[in-house]
């Protein structure tokens, strides 16, 4: 599964909008948009937030673990 769908999925059922994602984790809504569109994936730090912010490992972001 690509970045971005996983990005998604994670963000629906953690019932947060791009905003609310990008405030929880210090960046900019439309950052998170360029990664929800495919754009663009996240630096290292970035993705250490996201991990945080979701509750999930980095290796359920990147696709290496499952779900």
């Amino acid at each position: 599964m690509e970045f971005s769908n996983i990005l998604k999925y994670l963000m629906k059922e953690n019932t947060l909008s791009q905003t609310e994602l990008a405030k929880k984790i210090g960046l900019k809504p439309s950052q998170v948009c360029e990664w929800l569109k495919g754009k663009s994936k996240p630096a290292y730090d970035s993705l250490k937030a996201l991990a945080l912010a979701l509750n999930v490992s980095a290796d359920v972001l990147l696709g290496i673990s499952d779900i």
